[in-house]
């Protein structure tokens, strides 16, 4: 692996964590919306992350992390009884999203720890790359 490819592993990785703070911050934005049903009612979306294997380019396999797709949780909606609600059903309730506010922060400091983890990777392959281009003055 040449020392180029870590440029492109830490880019790929700190690309996903970006997808992975906006869908996140997208969930928090959306955690108090109703809606009058399942349908219409905000679902919380996560990213499913993949490693990527590339072709052989320069005798050195390119690798890199991707976001795969981003999916809608399966969870259960909350149903409030609220018939005073404007968006309330014919029973009375409306639906609230199935965003847990807790683990959508958690998940948001850990996508920006492994955000910043792979700052320091580039900051540190860079000044070893310096540090090596110096060594033949």
């Amino acid at each position: 692996m040449s020392l180029f490819n870590v440029f492109d592993i830490a880019g790929s990785a700190m690309s996903a964590e970006t997808v992975r703070l906006n869908v996140t911050a997208s969930n928090l934005a959306n955690a108090q919306s109703v809606g009058s049903s399942e349908q219409s009612t905000y679902h919380a979306r996560h990213p499913v992350f993949a490693s990527v294997m590339g072709s052989l380019r320069d005798n050195a396999a390119s690798a890199g992390v991707a976001v795969s797709g981003i999916v809608e949780s399966q969870a259960p909606l909350e149903q409030r009884y609220q018939p005073e609600h404007p968006m309330a059903n014919e029973e009375g309730y409306v639906f609230l999203p199935n965003v847990n506010i807790v683990d959508e922060m958690a998940n948001m400091i850990s996508a920006s720890r492994s955000y910043q983890g792979n700052v320091e990777v580039l900051n540190t392959s860079k000044q070893l790359m310096l540090a090596t281009l110096k060594l033949g003055q």
